[in-house]
């Protein structure tokens, strides 16, 4: 029987790689996740010409059909509306505001936001939320691949 989870959704802003936003789709199919809204120069499931992306299916594998999304050109306006409708905005980065992301769970519904794989999330971002999360790195590396840390915050947070 599945357990009951806190209503999420994803924002995923600027990240550069198609194969990074289809991998994070099918991930979020996994997790049960609601909606996710693309911001920026993000890559949709759909070209500007209205075709579907092949690359894009290659790394979904479908889940673009089982998870709403939407393209949203103003991310502060949609999170100021999340946040009006009952939301908590957690940011997943790097910061010195950031808390340990074992530390975050989810009790009200949720919306996690991503950022570029090389800059992150900009200031004016991670000022909007309500929260930022961080995923610790004990090795040489700085950062994760953003698909994987994707996954590790949805399940940890959404304490699937």
């Amino acid at each position: 029987m599945k357990q009951k989870k806190a209503l999420s959704r994803l924002i995923l802003h600027d990240i550069r790689s198609v194969y990074n936003v289809g991998s994070i789709f099918r991930t979020a199919d996994a997790a049960g996740v609601e909606t996710i809204y693309l911001s920026g120069f993000t890559p949709t499931p759909i070209d500007r010409f209205g075709r579907k992306r092949k690359d894009f299916m290659k790394s979904a594998l479908g889940a673009e059909k089982s998870v709403a999304w939407e393209h949203t050109g103003d991310i502060l306006t949609l999170i100021k509306r999340l946040r009006t409708n009952g939301y908590t905005v957690c940011a997943i980065e790097q910061s010195p505001k950031a808390q340990d992301y074992r530390k975050m769970q989810a009790k009200t519904p949720v919306v996690l936001v991503f950022g570029n794989e090389v800059s992150g999330l900009p200031d004016d971002i991670l000022a909007a939320c309500d929260a930022i999360a961080e995923i610790p790195m004990h090795g040489k590396k700085e950062s994760l691949n953003v698909s994987v840390a994707a996954g590790i915050a949805l399940f940890r947070i959404l304490d699937i």
